[in-house]
């Protein structure tokens, strides 16, 4: 980790190590006797730690990313269209909301999420859950956050709130970019749904929010198991890329057809089901079946991650 990124995660620590106790009076992890932290104390704590997370070059550069892919696809829909013929695209599922983009601007939210949902986006969110804790460890600040009253289930949380947080700040990124190329781009106007039926550009604005908020729900699983695989190890970089590794493998799988029987199981497997909130009337199924899904990663992933952190020798 460079010297940066170490002075970030230090910055983390300062309002737990403002509440350090005596030596000898109680143990890193553990709660001093009679003292139990405010409301308030955990706010802060929160508020903390997701400054240090935004403000770190790392977070700041995979923002960027995400936030260049909608310009990238909308130059390059101009510059194809700017003859007048129209793009190609069909079925109206995920990347082929890319059709109707020349036809209004809003369409390239719905283009830029579907491009970045399938790595770009939990990429991103796996490169903060990885770091979460094993960063803290490999950057020594570990203990510090751990000094009363944190306690570990108490740091384990704020850490996960932490990355969920930034699952909606990435994904609206997206999305904001998105509409400001897309106004700037092309015309806006009352929209075409999958269905067929036209919609006010105000519904479909609102349509818009609706999926951003869905694509960032829909990293909720990945978001977990990041944090479970940051408890396993010291080492930031490791668990990172054991994230993003676990994302890739994942992903390939579910393009494999004869594991149809275990693909609806995978995280990944319900993520473009976004795209029926296009339709009128809206299908529901898969978007239910997907938040169902990254629910039931979040209780399993959350519950190994706090039984493995609670139990953890913590030495830095």
């Amino acid at each position: 980790m460079s010297r940066a990124e170490t002075a970030d995660s230090s910055g983390t620590a300062e309002l737990a190590a403002s509440e350090r106790p005596a030596p000898g009076r109680a143990a890193p992890g553990r709660a001093a006797p009679g003292r139990a932290p405010s409301p308030l104390w955990t706010l802060g704590l929160l508020r903390n730690e997701l400054s240090t997370t935004l403000r770190r070059w790392r977070t700041i550069a995979l923002l960027g990313v995400l936030a260049a892919v909608p310009v990238l696809v909308g130059v390059a829909v101009k510059i194809e269209t700017s003859d007048g013929s129209s793009t190609a695209g069909g079925g109206g599922e995920g990347p082929a909301f890319i059709a109707q983009i020349t036809n209004n601007g809003l369409f390239l939210v719905f283009t830029a999420l579907a491009a970045t949902l399938p790595f770009f986006l939990p990429m991103a969110v796996g490169v903060v859950a990885g770091d979460a804790i094993a960063g803290e460890a490999n950057a020594g600040t570990l203990r510090y956050l751990l000094v009363a009253p944190a306690g570990r289930t108490r740091l384990l949380v704020t850490k996960y709130a932490t990355t969920l947080a930034f699952c909606v700040i990435a994904t609206l990124v997206v999305a904001t970019s998105a509409l400001i190329v897309g106004a700037l781009l092309f015309p806006l106007g009352e929209l075409t749904t999958i269905s067929g039926t036209r919609i006010s550009f105000g519904e479909g604005l609102g349509r818009a929010l609706l999926i951003a908020l869905t694509v960032a729900a829909s990293l909720i699983g990945i978001a977990a198991l990041g944090l479970f695989v940051s408890t396993l190890t010291n080492s930031g970089i490791a668990a990172m890329a054991t994230t993003v590794g676990l994302l890739i493998t994942v992903q390939i799988l579910d393009q494999i057809p004869q594991l149809h029987a275990i693909q609806p199981y995978f995280f990944s497997h319900y993520w473009l089901s976004f795209a029926d909130l296009m339709r009128d009337p809206v299908y529901w199924d898969d978007l239910i079946r997907n938040l169902e899904l990254q629910a039931l990663y979040a209780a399993v992933f959350g519950a190994a991650a706090w039984a493995r952190f609670t139990a953890k020798d913590i030495t830095a």
